[in-house]
């Protein structure tokens, strides 16, 4: 991959990291939602806590791969809810200017992009199973 491209990730990296607070809003109100079935509500929940805690995966100090992983979580989460529910309880409920649907896309490209192959196989597998 050229330097350019590598820059211009990064980028987007870090314009998704910005919206974490917004995203984790988001679940929050997923979470109220009848829409939302139990299973998704407790992938949501525990993507919100993962996401809080500041022991995970790749510890959330170090700067900007702290939060990838989090990132790519809510991700995977609200991309297996999207496919389940359809997009309606999550345009509702995101407050956010960019669209939700390719945002949440965007979110899971560039993450996979940032981490290891090792730790998406870990953090598929705690949304998978």
């Amino acid at each position: 991959m050229k330097r350019k491209e590598k820059r211009r990730l990064r980028q987007r990296m870090r314009r998704v990291l910005r919206l974490i607070p917004q995203l984790l809003k988001l679940i929050i109100r997923l979470l109220g939602d009848r829409r939302v079935s139990g299973v998704d509500k407790a992938i949501l929940a525990a993507a919100l806590v993962y996401t809080l805690t500041p022991i995970d995966t790749i510890a959330d100090f170090i700067p900007f791969f702290g939060l990838v992983d989090d990132a790519f979580l809510i991700a995977l989460a609200l991309t297996r809810l999207l496919y389940r529910a359809g997009d309606a309880p999550l345009r509702e409920h995101w407050e956010g200017e960019e669209d939700i649907v390719t945002l949440i896309h965007t979110m899971r490209r560039v993450s996979e992009y940032f981490l290891p192959p090792h730790i998406r196989r870990h953090l598929l597998g705690k949304v998978e199973g």
